[in-house]
């Protein structure tokens, strides 16, 4: 009776061992899991932080549509194309410039890391707009005006009218954001400055300028895709000042 009763005992403790072992074991692997998970999706959102603080959008574009030489001079007509947020073209410009180089003027707004990170929706990308573009052979006084600061873009025309709201006030106050730290922290604003980029323009080259989610403008070309090539010279194909 005796070797019954310890044998069951022994029996039920083996049995409550191994089940505290299970549960050790289950536990240990259920925060194991846990907590690779966790590394997991702080992986996965640091990933995205730095696809944010790295993303770039198509702001303009520009094309020599001809060239030609005046006592001396070279004289050049751009086409210059801007993209709606949708990606959609907005009506063209053209601009002659007197010079082989174009100098592109812009005012650009770089709103606080944090907004860019957290992709917060009326701040999460910087901002530029156009104002002036010249070439090499001239003053920028003579240049051609692309965006009147104080007006709405085209380019802002059409989206939320809050952000538009939001954005508008940005331009109207721009050089009190660039002199007053309070209101740039009011607003969210980094960084509130003028930028001019410039590079020798080519005829059979097509210029992309794009602005960073957390920087400037940049400037990319590539040859003329053959669309714009026919558009430009249907009947022989010639590139534009040859």
């Amino acid at each position: 009776m005796m070797l019954r009763a310890v044998s069951k005992l022994l029996s039920l403790s083996v049995v409550l061992t191994i089940g505290l072992v299970g549960i050790f074991l289950y536990r240990e692997h259920t925060a194991g899991q846990r907590e690779k998970e966790a590394l997991e999706n702080e992986v996965a959102q640091q990933k995205q932080i730095v696809q944010r603080l790295t993303s770039e959008r198509r702001v303009a574009q520009l094309l020599v549509t001809g060239q030609k030489i005046v006592d001396g001079v070279p004289h050049t007509t751009l086409l210059f194309m801007e993209y709606d947020r949708n990606g959609e073209p907005l009506p063209p410009k053209t601009f002659t410039i007197i010079g082989d180089q174009i100098h592109l003027d812009a005012m650009v707004i770089k709103f606080d890391h944090k907004y860019v990170e957290q992709k917060e929706w009326l701040r999460n990308h910087s901002i530029a707009l156009f104002t002036r573009i010249f070439g090499n052979r001239q003053s920028p006084d003579q240049g051609s005006m692309i965006d009147v600061p104080g007006h709405v873009p085209e380019y802002y025309k059409g989206t939320d009218p809050r952000v538009s709201q939001f954005e508008t006030q940005l331009w109207n106050n721009f050089w009190k954001l660039a002199d007053d730290k309070a209101y740039r922290d009011e607003m969210g604003v980094r960084v509130s400055d003028g930028e001019g980029k410039w590079w020798p323009c080519q005829p059979d080259r097509l210029y992309t300028v794009t602005i960073e989610a957390d920087g400037g403008l940049n400037v990319t070309f590539e040859p003329i895709p053959g669309i714009y090539r026919e558009a430009l010279h249907p009947k022989t194909g010639e590139t534009p000042g040859k």
